[in-house]
């Protein structure tokens, strides 16, 4: 398709949109249409500097400082397999960030050598192993869907990647055959150690900086009453609860949206996570100071400013992508409430486990929030089967995630991708159920 095209395809879609909106005052689909604003304030408030934006540094920083020569001997289609995808498969541990930081680092790798399969592994493990998202989920929703989910993730990440690789083993041989008649490459500038060391800080930084609240708070609003909730977003102006108790004449697991003025206090659960998260951006600010010195000591001109510019192609390639996906997902997920959604998955059929998988590979969960919309799910009727199926397949994908995957490997290796994911979690999720029914 020409760029002409495309840009009239646009004008024509922005047209229609704005003719036919039905924004009536009141109606279901202007209040979708703020909902999806009001989330994509919260992304852009709490999600893209802390998150986003680190991660497309790091992603400039593979490209820029890595050679594709030591990409490829230790990612590469010659790379021992089992260091390969061993690595990529367990990498969440390390990592415990969303499926939006994981994605500029899965693009920098791949673009510089990584083989489809461990590029695809790392992609999937990325979120989905995230450790305190794995505790917190045994926590609250039991024991053995905590650890379903631990083992789950690893094996899915392992198998998916290997999958991808044999289904696309042609591509990716004539991927690598062009790469075999590139020039060899010079000498590097420093020793690996010191770029490992340097990329290392890096994603600590992004680590601390993303390291998200889980949320168990109770609040205590200004006319002197107080609840037990769980805080699912933070907007300018407003917070979102997900109350754990009846209050206001809503029942527990239904959500509330408060002002800020209207609140007096949020009294926080003491726990370690939340210890650090109150000390992160002490800790982040910590490696920060460590990357720059090393940026001062290690770097030459021409390469930060390589750096800078290969972080801007990332940019702009990728956050217009995430910002739509974020907005639509919000407007879709308020024309679907939560009891509609609960009336597919009460049982374990293939049914409602499909229902599950394809729900959360196409959602957008913040980090750790998908454990008490699973348990407000579960309150409204949600069998255990489709809930595994469902926290298999939501961490790792969402809406924005899949459009930025097509950018990166190409629509037809997405689409395969994401059956892949649905019809594990589907299969998964069917099993579990099955052992497992309450």
């Amino acid at each position: 398709m020409g760029r002409e095209r495309k840009i009239f395809l646009w004008m024509v879609g922005v047209f229609a949109a704005a003719y036919c909106m039905p924004l009536s005052e009141g109606g279901s689909f202007g209040r979708a249409i703020l909902e999806g604003f009001r989330l994509l304030q919260w992304y852009a408030r709490n999600h893209t500097l802390a998150c986003v934006v680190p991660a497309m540094f790091i992603a400039g920083a593979i490209i820029t400082f890595l050679s594709q020569g030591s990409v490829m001997r230790h990612l590469g289609p010659k790379a021992n397999k089992a260091v390969a995808y061993g690595v990529a498969s367990v990498s969440g541990i390390i990592l415990a960030v969303c499926s939006c930081s994981v994605l500029p680092v899965f693009a920098g790798i791949y673009s510089m050598g990584a083989g489809l399969g461990p590029a695809s592994a790392f992609l999937y493990s990325g979120p989905a192993i995230n450790i305190l998202a794995i505790f917190l989920t045994a926590r609250v929703l039991g024991l053995p869907i905590g650890m379903g989910r631990a083992v789950g993730a690893v094996l899915f990440a392992l198998v998916i990647g290997l999958l991808m690789a044999w289904i696309f083993r042609r591509s990716e041989r004539d991927r690598f055959a062009g790469a075999a008649d590139l020039p060899e490459e010079g000498a590097p500038r420093r020793p690996l150690w010191k770029t490992s060391l340097f990329l290392a800080a890096m994603v600590a930084f992004l680590v601390f900086s993303d390291w998200y609240n889980p949320g168990d708070v109770v609040v205590h609003p200004a006319d002197g009453a107080r609840f037990a909730a769980v805080q699912l977003q933070e907007m300018r102006d407003e917070v979102m609860f997900q109350l754990e108790e009846p209050w206001g004449g809503k029942a527990a697991g239904e959500k509330v949206t408060l002002p800020k003025a209207a609140i007096a206090s949020v009294e926080e659960a003491d726990t370690w996570v939340i210890a650090v998260h109150h000390q992160k951006w002490l800790l982040a600010g910590l490696m920060g100071a460590v990357v720059l010195v090393m940026v001062w000591r290690w770097f030459e001109r021409d390469e930060l400013k390589a750096w800078m510019s290969n972080t801007w192609d990332f940019a702009k390639t990728l956050v217009p992508l995430l910002f739509g996906g974020v907005f639509v997902v919000g407007v879709v997920g308020a024309l679907l409430p939560e009891a509609y959604v609960a009336g597919f998955v009460g049982d374990n059929s293939l049914r409602s486990n499909l229902v599950a998988s394809v729900i959360g590979a196409f959602w957008y969960f913040a980090t750790l929030t998908e454990i008490p919309i699973c348990e407000a799910l579960r309150r409204l009727g949600m069998h255990s089967g489709p809930m595994m199926a469902l926290l298999l397949a939501g961490p790792a994908l969402s809406l924005p995630s899949m459009l930025v995957i097509g950018k990166v490997i190409g629509v037809r290796k997405t689409v395969v991708f994401i059956v892949l994911v649905v019809a594990m979690s589907t299969g998964a999720g069917m099993m579990f159920g099955h052992f497992f029914p309450s």
